[in-house]
């Protein structure tokens, strides 16, 4: 609780005497290297399965509780590694604090993607591609969110940590640091990668289904016809 008070009474000095530094603050803003925030995003490409069938893979989603069929899914998920560090540590005795130039590398990317095709459709064959054709969508729309990600979070990482130091009362800046991108900023990016669930919807609205039904002269809904038997 001291701890908590100091570092309090220390920023409530940043604010009040923004023209007015202290010594440890001219050392820590002038001397100490500037802090830097690197993001970076990959893609792992995808592979496509055609071995389950359509029931199985409508099992997976859960789409028999609301009578709709699993033809073919996009499987993946994002996931994202950080590593943290820092350049000189500058310590102030007077007030038992110290600062840091925090430095932040964050990697978002998404887990192999699955593409699957219910095994009812032959490879090649119209009601096929056309499948396969919906599910490319899906993969356009997890790499258009991957970039939506990326440039949103290092937004708010060149905001948070550009150009600024850390303060932390001595010896534990570091380890503030890593519990602030465990804490705060991997649940951002959690919720961030949430909201490409939006676009995948949309590409599965009624009236594609609709269309799916009636594409290949009808040899989609064909095939289920048969199936259902």
């Amino acid at each position: 609780m001291k701890a908590a008070i100091a570092l309090a009474g220390l920023l409530a000095t940043v604010g009040a005497q923004a023209a007015e530094r202290t010594p440890f603050q001219i050392r820590c803003e002038d001397t100490i290297t500037k802090s830097v925030s690197v993001l970076k995003s990959k893609e792992d490409g995808y592979t496509v399965n055609n071995q389950l069938s359509y029931r199985a893979l409508t099992a997976r989603t859960g789409s028999l509780d609301r009578r709709m069929e699993t033809l073919g899914l996009t499987v993946t998920q994002g996931m994202h590694k950080a590593k943290v560090s820092s350049g000189p540590v500058l310590q102030d005795p007077a007030s038992g604090y110290e600062c840091i130039a925090p430095k932040v590398e964050i990697e978002l990317y998404y887990s192999p993607v699955r593409i699957y095709v219910g095994n009812e459709f032959a490879p090649n064959s119209c009601a096929y591609k056309e499948i396969l054709q919906h599910e490319m969508r899906h993969l356009k729309a997890h790499q258009d969110n991957l970039a939506r990600v990326q440039k949103v979070v290092g937004e708010a990482l060149n905001k948070r940590f550009g150009g600024q130091p850390l303060y932390a009362p001595s010896g534990t800046a570091l380890s503030a640091l890593q519990h602030e991108v465990n804490s705060t900023w991997f649940n951002f990016i959690r919720d961030e990668f949430a909201k490409g669930k939006v676009e995948q919807d949309k590409i599965d609205s009624p009236e594609e289904y609709a269309r799916l039904a009636k594409t290949c002269n009808g040899e989609i809904a064909e095939i289920l016809s048969r199936r259902r038997r």
